[in-house]
């Protein structure tokens, strides 16, 4: 499968924006990993896919670097104002779906994939961590910004829209395949 195909199977399973993504573009930012430490999503230290059990900020940049090439994925939506919270609650969900449906697809032609979402990994009820090991490691989705990532960052250097306009709220995936 072509970086091409790939980006039409993004857009075939539900996501409004895809983009190329270069791993050479991506930096690894310190202030990302601070902002998983506050722990807001109550997943620090609870999840394999988290902070710090997705391994150190220097782990994840040599996970990462040893790819070239992948592509971004975004789904989109308008709220109706600023505290639309049904709209940013459906448009997450409607994110994961697209994710998931995508990330079955790039494993099956991509083995060796590095898939990160947007969240914890929610695969289990109860993440395994750290007392034993991930039941499903097949089905990891790291969160980009526990791999010390800035979305914004990545999507202007690789040429994709983070922001699409006033009202808009938009969530942010990418995979990584060769």
């Amino acid at each position: 499968m072509t970086i091409e195909e790939l980006k039409q199977l993004a857009l075939d399973c539900g996501f409004h924006h895809v983009g190329d993504l270069d791993a050479d573009t991506i930096e690894m930012h310190v202030e990302a990993r601070d902002a998983c430490a506050e722990n807001k999503c109550h997943s620090y230290g609870k999840n394999w896919n988290c902070p710090p059990g997705c391994g150190t900020l220097e782990e994840c940049s040599e996970r990462v670097h040893s790819y070239k090439r992948g592509v971004i994925v975004e789904t989109t939506g308008t709220m109706e104002d600023a505290f639309d919270f049904e709209c940013w609650e459906k448009l997450g969900k409607d994110h994961k779906v697209h994710f998931d449906k995508f990330a079955k697809e790039v494993r099956r032609e991509f083995p060796g994939a590095l898939v990160l979402g947007d969240g914890a990994c929610s695969n289990c009820k109860e993440c395994t961590y750290p007392d034993a090991p991930c039941r499903f490691p097949e089905l990891q989705s790291a969160n980009m910004e526990a791999y010390g990532m800035i979305v914004s960052e990545v999507c202007q250097r690789n040429n994709i829209n983070y922001y699409w306009g006033p009202g808009t709220v938009t969530f942010v995936g990418c995979v990584l395949v060769e």
